[in-house]
């Protein structure tokens, strides 16, 4: 059992969770009308191509017409040479044939039907092994909850066809089409050497790792930037909305995570972790009494099954559990104190984290907010329900723990960008390494003798 599992829902919740799939597991708890087929939706599923389709294949496909060399490609194959020149700024072994590419594209300039099919193929076998670099699974300390979502190279030909259906082929190279926006922006930040320090570049380094994790499609997904305490609402590769967000604190870090949320519980519980009911609650109960628990809405249970028996808290021994020689289990019932709020977003894992509401509205105006024991608390959960289920939700009338499931579960992606576009055309926005992982990563790579740059090699 992991130290964020307790911190964040208490024992009981999130082992369930983790048995059950996703809704069908809110379904069980607040026994709601609805069949298992609707909450455990799946997630939309993507079309793989086999691996034998290659880019013979796609030149076939189109009648041998080329693609980078055509009369509206622009100076794409000159865009595709210039990344290729300065792929060590993404990881990647900096000689990527540059110079046989050049001479091909001279040679080509001749017109002869022969050269500019040799030239426009070498580009593409080039374009292709680029994108399947780029696009493979950085090896970060990434929980992927859902494999699924685990970066995954395309095969040569779906590299090349999404290429070839650009609007415009040298706008979609210029900017990394196949890459998350931030992914284009962090590095063109890079290689016009548009930083202050060579700290500042070796953030924009290990950030342009982490943003490689970052989807590359035009779906509707969620990113949260615990560095940042902000959430983004992605769509059509633009960011439509976002909010502030509560973060863990330094000694319970929100963890770097991709998942799927299949559902939204209304009316939840708080379960209440040991530390917390030690830290808060015991002390509270030994000065203000029973009373203290009635207010707040605590019960102590005996165990964290469905259907628990209560135990009357005159029977415990409060200062025990104060002086963390006793551990109990307590949840909080729904209403306006609970600290779940009215709402949370559910995406079963081992670590008990999930997006949730919050009754207390003085944390989002503070500059710094590093408070919750790994959980991402919302600003507005109630406009991140309209986004993702495309309609007002509401806990009046509500069962407790009632599940709500989505018809198509939504990414969310938790990350850590210390670095980000600021959304300005161009400059950097830095943050606060709290809690120390570009400090460990860098520690890391010079015991090892490496950089950031050459770590991917």
């Amino acid at each position: 059992m992991t130290l964020k599992r307790i911190l964040c829902t208490g024992r009981w919740p999130v082992h369930l969770f983790r048995k059950l799939s996703g809704a069908a597991a809110g379904i069980m708890l607040a026994a709601a009308p609805l069949s298992v087929a609707q909450a455990a939706a799946a997630p939309p599923q993507t079309i793989q191509v086999s691996a034998a389709q290659s880019v013979d294949d796609f030149y076939r496909g189109r009648g041998g017409a080329p693609l980078w060399l055509a009369s509206n490609a622009g100076d794409a194959a000159q865009q595709l040479v210039s990344l290729l020149a300065s792929a060590n700024v993404d990881g990647l072994q900096g000689d990527r044939n540059v110079a046989a590419l050049n001479a091909a594209i001279e040679a080509a300039h001749k017109g002869k039907p022969k050269l500019v099919a040799q030239a426009d193929q070498m580009l593409s076998a080039a374009f292709a092994a680029y994108v399947r670099d780029l696009r493979s699974d950085p090896g970060l300390a990434i929980d992927y909850v859902d494999p699924q979502l685990r970066p995954k190279p395309p095969t040569a030909l779906a590299a090349l066809l999404e290429a070839a259906s650009a609007p415009s082929l040298s706008t979609y190279v210029r900017d990394l089409g196949w890459m998350h926006p931030f992914y284009g922006q962090l590095r063109h930040a890079l290689v016009t050497h548009a930083y202050g320090s060579d700290h500042e570049r070796q953030l924009l380094e290990l950030n342009l790792e982490r943003a490689r994790a970052l989807p590359a499609g035009r779906q509707r997904y969620l990113v949260v930037n615990a560095a940042e305490q902000k959430l983004y609402m992605w769509d059509n590769r633009q960011a439509v909305d976002s909010m502030r967000v509560v973060v863990g604190k330094v000694k319970n870090p929100t963890p770097m995570m991709t998942a799927y949320i299949r559902f939204a519980a209304l009316n939840p519980y708080w379960y209440v972790a040991p530390d917390l009911a030690a830290e808060r609650i015991a002390p509270k109960v030994l000065k203000q009494g029973m009373k203290y628990l009635d207010e707040l809405g605590y019960q102590v249970l005996d165990d964290w099954t469905a259907n628990p028996k209560i135990i009357d808290p005159k029977t415990i021994d409060w200062k025990a559990v104060a002086d963390g020689k006793l551990e109990i289990k307590i949840r909080q019932l729904p209403g306006p104190h609970n600290s779940m709020g009215r709402i949370k977003f559910m995406f079963p894992n081992d670590a008990g984290v999930y997006l949730h509401d919050n009754p207390e509205r003085e944390l989002f105006e503070q500059a710094a907010r590093f408070y919750s024991g790994g959980c991402v608390r919302l600003e507005d959960a109630w406009r991140l329900s309209r986004w993702l289920f495309g309609r007002d939700l509401t806990w009046e009338g509500a069962a407790t723990e009632e599940p709500v499931p989505l018809a198509y579960p939504v990414p969310v992606y938790i990350t850590y960008l210390t670095a980000l576009p600021n959304g300005d055309g161009g400059s950097i926005a830095y943050y606060d390494d709290v809690y120390g992982r570009d400090a460990a990563r860098l520690a890391n790579l010079q015991t090892n003798g490496g950089t950031v740059a050459n770590a991917a090699k």
